[in-house]
């Protein structure tokens, strides 16, 4: 990543490992050219199985359904590409039910009664919590596509890694300066009390304090939680910016009575998308949010300079220049997190392709082939945007964007750079052994 200066080494130890992102060299070495017929004839016709843990079930549901949609695209395409290492690829997909104990279960299903390849897909922070151990212990690769801080943090193992969606400490470390020089720096937050809510708490807190700023009250409700009136009052009088993010099936039930609350006077806002993942955000009763802000991982309306990998993206996960589907403009999308997705599976193709892979007895090679990789180009491996891997800690670093809502549009106003989300590694997986 040339226009990054870090001490981060640019190279690792494995840096002879080349041409990790240029998939067509690894392509063309299975005999396969993108867009070619069929498959080519490789050491194995068995198909490369990966088990896909999705929450269809719970109240990760809505996300699972997009995780669903955008993981079928992209299966779609690498087989019309012509797979991976001349091998079709296979979703086995099982329902965790948002739920920490079912998701070891589900781990260990793939492994043991599916034969996977790799786990794959998911996102509710306490279900990988729940589900890493296991993956270790059965020396599965887990993929996970989440944004919690636990995988870089070192509290998970070497067969869990986070390569296509940034964590929530580089998140809010990128964008605590734009709300404390833009928004204020009298901080009250709103979060979901779970591992994903206390990473919020504990890395923004830290991140406005460096800009001079404070947190005044955090406030955490229950994820399933139904009803949020309640917990305003507990909002401080001086509270000069409200930083809210939620989750789960009533989202637009917090976001309209907290406009129900506040009134024609509020203080400023600053939200993560969460908080209207799959909602409209032209929905009646939030016309109070014009003029407040929110982070996105992936803008969810298509913007003025819209780059042709996002217009690809969108097209081919079936989704409008305002992220609902083609077939349901009120089916909206969780554009913001389910891109995590599409280029996870991107870079488990570029890794076996360059481990060599064949079978389940290359799953340590697979690993060290993911842990060489550094600089991902914005393409249509990566349509939301260029990104750094540390290999040791196992994490992605990316862009992040933060738009204004101006009359029911989200429109962008700032996009950090790589650079401004990195933080020190607290973690050397490739220490410890496969």
């Amino acid at each position: 990543m040339s226009d990054i200066k870090s001490n981060k080494p640019l190279f690792t130890r494995r840096a002879t490992l080349k041409g990790i992102g240029s998939g067509v060299g690894a392509v063309a070495a299975t005999g396969v050219l993108p867009g070619s017929l069929g498959f080519a004839q490789a050491q194995s016709s068995e198909p490369i199985s990966i088990g896909f843990q999705v929450h269809r079930t719970g109240i990760g549901a809505a996300y699972g359904r997009w995780y669903s949609r955008t993981t079928e695209a992209a299966v779609k395409r690498i087989n019309d590409m012509g797979g991976i290492n001349g091998r079709p690829v296979k979703l086995v997909a099982e329902d965790d039910g948002t739920d920490p104990k079912r998701g070891a279960e589900v781990v260990e299903k793939f492994a043991t009664q599916y034969n996977c390849d790799v786990a794959f897909g998911t996102l509710f922070s306490h279900v990988v919590i729940g589900s890493a151990p296991r993956a270790g212990e059965l020396k599965l690769p887990y993929f996970v596509v989440s944004e919690g801080h636990h995988v870089a943090s070192g509290r998970l193992n070497r067969y869990t890694l986070q390569p296509g969606i940034t964590d929530v400490k580089s998140q809010v470390k990128a964008m605590a300066p734009f709300v404390a020089e833009n928004l204020g720096k009298k901080v009250t937050m709103i979060f979901p009390d779970f591992a994903f809510g206390h990473d919020h708490r504990d890395y923004f807190s830290a991140a406005i304090k460096a800009q001079g700023g404070e947190v005044l009250e955090t406030i955490a409700v229950p994820p399933t939680e139904t009803s949020f009136t309640r917990y305003f009052p507990k909002i401080p009088r001086d509270t000069e910016v409200l930083y809210h993010v939620m989750v789960g099936p009533s989202v637009l039930t917090f976001v309209k009575e907290l406009g129900e609350f506040f009134g024609p006077s509020r203080p400023e806002i600053f939200g993560f998308i969460d908080s209207l993942e799959a909602v409209d955000i032209r929905s009646p009763g939030l016309e109070f949010l014009n003029g407040t802000y929110f982070w996105e991982g992936n803008p969810r309306h298509a913007q003025a300079d819209q780059s042709p990998y996002d217009k690809n993206f969108r097209a081919a996960v079936g989704v409008d220049d305002r992220g609902a589907s083609l077939s349901d403009s009120k089916d909206v999308s969780t554009y913001s997190h389910m891109f995590g997705c599409w280029e996870t599976l991107n870079v488990i193709k570029k890794g076996m392709e360059t481990a060599g892979y064949q079978g389940p007895a290359d799953r340590a090679k697979l690993i060290e082939a993911v842990e060489a990789m550094t600089d991902m180009a914005h393409s249509d491996d990566h349509p939301q945007g260029a990104k750094w891997f540390d290999g040791k800690t196992h994490q992605v670093f990316g862009h992040q964007y933060i738009s204004k809502v101006e009359d029911g549009n989200l429109v962008v106003v700032h996009t950090t750079s790589i650079e401004d989300g990195m933080y020190d590694d607290e973690v050397d997986y490739t220490t410890r052994p496969l």
